[in-house]
């Protein structure tokens, strides 16, 4: 089953962001990032990046984007989910899939409405795919 398990922030000041995340929310780092940080809380990656100049993947034309600029799904089978979510009217947008267990990938997609994500089934730094689902009595009490 397909777990949401990245989330990319675009931000001016990867390190002041990375500071924040560790103050405010108690998460590390999971690594450096090509353009800022990895933290995680032990089951999400969130990616802090800062694109510069850079065109920031499916916000093509847009300078200086800040905030959610997409979110990560790691899937069992990359071909499988490409199919549910073409059938569903999402669409490719970027990047293929490595065979290469030493090469982290993402494929990126957009939903119906234009909203990017991406898939890969190897993960990001700090992530972890399977936990152990609240139960609904816990969310009840």
């Amino acid at each position: 089953m397909e777990k949401l398990r990245h989330i990319a922030l675009s931000v001016s000041d990867p390190e002041a962001a990375a500071q924040f995340f560790e103050q405010a929310f108690g998460m590390t780092r999971a690594g450096r990032a090509l353009r800022g940080w990895y933290m995680t809380d032990g089951v999400m990656n969130v990616a802090l990046l800062n694109f510069k100049d850079e065109t920031v993947p499916g916000y093509a034309g847009l300078k200086d984007v800040r905030g959610v600029i997409h979110f990560g799904m790691w899937v069992d089978n990359l071909e499988a989910a490409e199919e549910r979510i073409k059938a569903a009217g999402g669409s490719y947008l970027t990047g293929r899939k490595e065979t290469d267990p030493n090469v982290f990938y993402e494929v990126k997609y957009r939903m119906p409405d234009g909203i990017v994500f991406d898939l890969t089934e190897t993960g990001w730094k700090g992530a972890t795919k399977e936990v152990a689902p609240v139960s609904n009595a816990t969310l009840a009490a």
